[in-house]
């Protein structure tokens, strides 16, 4: 705020700066509105949420850019130093390199005496350098002997896994992680590095990680088989848009994702997620992935997943997702009043609080509240939706959601019965959300090998990431134990909750 008596003599001068100070007021309130409609507001659930994080960075890029306007202003006008501004920077990690500045005041003081020190102050700013490109340079010196003829010696050259190739494992995981992780294609990795002077053609980039996804197919293959010793899994597919040779089109193949997360009532066993490409949607190739698994399954509604009750065995057991039939309800009600979705609405939501209690517990704890609490909002439900079906005609958007939850109810009331069951299924909606943002990227893949090795690289990545494990450097220590002769024998040291890098 401008000191009362630093204020402009001129009139018009002074209106100017109210008026330019009330604008920015304006904008920012009109901004601040818009962040807290984008933030807490009712969302729909036809949209990605990735899309929710871009309107929110384009409104706080906005924010910042009128709050920097106004410190400009602040800093010409002839005031008194503002208060710094209190903001939540948050703490660099400690791993980080840290490059010492001492900026040294004048020592010697006016009267000739020699200061000396008696405190400082320390800040700390974030400072990125740009990829660094270097060449690793290998020499094998050769030796002989000079007393007899003992013949000529020398180191062996170290395995790789491009025999003779230009990249280091490290270079092949970086290539991966940003395709499959950060969701680059290989063409703008080329451009990234071309603008250093690097010129690798997009096809090279593709012949590197054809070769990594071929070695990490064991790793995969180890990843999978552990997953499906389990007898709790979740599962869930997506469409993969795959270029149909010959054809000049695309045609729609599937990725289907089978997970397994038992964080939520203390479960012994790490989190991870495989996928798997499949041309289609068949519920056969539900089948032909789970084949050895047994257990309770985790699913939405799709009917392809019945075939799994068709087993001779009958050994899988199918829970399905709440959040689908809230999502059935919840669209009925963005095309007006629809008194009764609004009722179901309120009994889910109930039940959602309760799980919200319950994360955490062990699985015998989660059983025994849920049959004392959530036990009576599902019979009250249960009446509930009799008593409207009955009152609504059965085509209509009311009728069909209350058919689709009538028609899965017994395996949504399976969490009652069991407390490694989830409410929902949306663990492993979660991790196919980075296999969409990369769909969107490349928008297809080439062929139906080049999806199964996305499945490959991107299930390793994913159960990473579910485990709190660094990609890159994960991929580059197994890549270089693969290449180093790791037995196949051993392979399941190389797991992700399993590996631990060399010292």
């Amino acid at each position: 705020m401008i000191a009362p008596d630093e204020l402009p003599n001129d009139v018009a001068e002074l209106k100017a700066i109210i008026r330019a100070q009330q604008d920015q007021n304006a904008r920012l309130e009109a901004l601040v509105a818009s962040f807290k409609k984008a933030l807490f507001g009712a969302k729909s659930e036809k949209l990605d949420p990735a899309q929710y994080e871009l309107e929110l960075e384009d409104i706080e890029t906005a924010i910042a850019q009128v709050e920097a306007e106004i410190d400009a202003d602040e800093r010409t006008a002839p005031v008194r130093p503002p208060k710094p501004r209190q903001t939540n920077r948050g703490s660099l990690p400690k791993h980080l390199e840290r490059v010492e500045v001492v900026i040294e005041p004048e020592q010697s003081c006016a009267c000739g005496t020699e200061r000396h020190v008696i405190g400082e102050e320390v800040s700390e700013r974030l400072d990125i350098i740009p990829a660094q490109f270097r060449v690793i340079v290998t020499r094998r010196p050769k030796y002989a002997c000079r007393s007899c003829e003992g013949g000529i010696t020398q180191a062996p050259a170290p395995a790789h896994i491009i025999a003779g190739g230009m990249p280091t494992e490290a270079t092949l995981a970086h290539v991966l992680v940003s395709k499959y992780a950060d969701h680059l294609p290989l063409y703008r990795q080329a451009q990234i590095y071309s603008r250093q002077g690097i010129d690798l053609d997009r096809s090279t980039l593709a012949g590197w990680v054809g070769k990594s996804a071929f070695e990490l197919t064991p790793v995969y293959e180890a990843l999978m088989a552990d997953l499906k010793r389990s007898t709790k899994l979740f599962m869930d597919e997506t469409p993969a848009p795959v270029l149909a040779p010959g054809r000049k089109r695309t045609k729609t193949g599937y990725f289907w994702a089978l997970a397994r997360d038992n964080r939520p009532w203390g479960g012994g066993d790490p989190p991870g997620v495989a996928f798997t490409y499949a041309p289609g949607r068949s519920g056969q190739h539900a089948d032909n992935i789970l084949s050895g698994f047994s257990g309770t399954l985790q699913v939405d509604g799709y009917a392809g997943y019945n075939s799994l009750l068709k087993r001779p065995t009958q050994d899988v057991v199918l829970a399905y997702c709440w959040a689908h039939a809230r999502r059935k309800l919840h669209d009925v009600t963005q095309s007006g009043a629809a008194p009764i979705a609004q009722e179901g609405l309120a009994q889910i939501q109930a039940l959602y609080r309760i799980e919200k209690d319950l994360r955490g517990l062990p699985a015998d704890q989660r059983h025994a509240a849920r049959r004392d609490r959530s036990k009576p909002i599902i019979d009250a439900f249960k009446l509930w939706l009799a008593q409207n079906r009955a009152r609504v005609s059965a085509k209509s958007p009311t009728g069909e959601a209350l058919k689709y939850i009538a028609k899965y109810w017994d395996g949504l009331c399976r969490f009652l019965d069991d407390g490694r069951i989830e409410l929902d299924n949306n663990p492993v909606e979660r991790t196919i959300r980075p296999i969409a943002l990369n769909r969107k990227n490349a928008l297809f893949a080439g062929h139906d090998t080049g999806a199964q090795n996305w499945a490959v690289i991107a299930s390793l990545i994913e159960t990473c990431k579910l485990n709190g494990i660094e990609p890159h450097g994960y991929l580059s220590g197994v890549l270089t134990a693969i290449a180093g002769g790791h037995k196949q024998a051993d392979i399941k040291e190389l797991l992700p909750w399993n590996y631990t890098a060399p010292v």
